[in-house]
């Protein structure tokens, strides 16, 4: 038997919309194997046990969203936080208004730990794509978040990723660098001239040649919305789980998992206020030590 989504099999036991199914899940009604998951994502394999509890969640499951989605905090001062995001969430709300993204749940769980009346306001620095985790960089203040801005906007900080890409990336080590502009259905490519687009520069190192893939790192000079997605994808190795740029050679059978093997992390910056330079590091994700695992 095939491998399924937990969404398919519980709309299924339930008999209900895909969205509701997805609902129970998130309020931690769902069990897989005698233990709670609150994974909307999650593929299921031959033999997994799937328990759907009626009613309300159990009282030790009770905690904020925010929480049972692995947002960890790294770092916090009065000035700024740096959190590790997990795969699957907005950074910040699209025209759509989506209520669950990184920053909204953030400061939900700020005012919970507190016990405030009220939620924080908290400003995006940068953003991640919904299916990449990895290290963020959130600002308490309007004026932090433009100090910080500017050093982005000036190459100053420090931003690397892993990432597992099809086939065997050639040179070892190199700079892709292009102008990338959006077409109609909002996807990236790149384009001859500056007037068309907006620079973009990425340098990767080759980590390990697996037998068909590469584990990659890769350093942004620059940060264009899906930078390191198009420009691999153009070289011909799409990060592992893309469903946007060249899906054709980015499906891969030890992954998966519906994110993007894509993880940022290292995150390095200037303290605009104390001057301090800092510097965080994440692990990488579980679903990425099973790959070199099953590789």
């Amino acid at each position: 038997m095939p491998a399924r989504q937990l969404v398919q099999i519980v709309s299924g036991l339930l008999r209900c919309s895909p969205q509701v199914a997805r609902q129970q899940i998130l309020e931690g009604l769902v069990e897989v194997n005698q233990k709670q998951t609150l994974d909307t994502r999650r593929t299921l394999q031959p033999g997994d046990r799937v328990e759907v509890h009626r009613g309300e969640p159990r009282r030790a499951e009770q905690q904020p969203l925010v929480d049972r989605l692995a947002i960890r905090i790294v770092h916090e001062d009065s000035e700024l936080l740096v959190v590790e995001k997990p795969a699957g969430l907005l950074t910040v709300p699209t025209p759509h208004r989506e209520k669950h993204t990184l920053l909204a749940l953030l400061a939900r769980k700020l005012q919970h730990e507190r016990q405030a009346a009220r939620s924080p306001e908290l400003f995006s620095v940068h953003r991640l794509d919904r299916d990449v985790s990895g290290l963020l960089l959130v600002a308490r203040t309007l004026e932090t978040a433009e100090q910080l801005r500017e050093q982005f906007a000036e190459r100053k900080p420090h931003r690397r990723y892993e990432a597992f890409v099809a086939g065997q990336l050639q040179p070892h080590k190199g700079t892709i660098r292009s102008f990338l502009a959006t077409d109609d259905q909002l996807n990236r490519h790149s384009v001859p001239t500056a007037e068309q687009g907006e620079l973009a520069i990425t340098h990767y190192e080759v980590l390990r040649e697996l037998s068909d893939s590469t584990h990659v790192s890769v350093t942004l000079e620059t940060g264009r919305r899906n930078q390191i997605r198009v420009h691999l994808s153009e070289q011909g190795h799409p990060v592992l789980g893309e469903t946007r740029y060249r899906r054709d050679l980015a499906a891969h059978p030890a992954w998966p998992w519906k994110r993007l093997a894509l993880h940022a992390c290292e995150l390095g910056f200037r303290h605009p206020h104390s001057g301090r330079e800092l510097h965080f590091h994440s692990r990488l994700p579980p679903e990425f030590k099973q790959f070199l695992k099953t590789i």
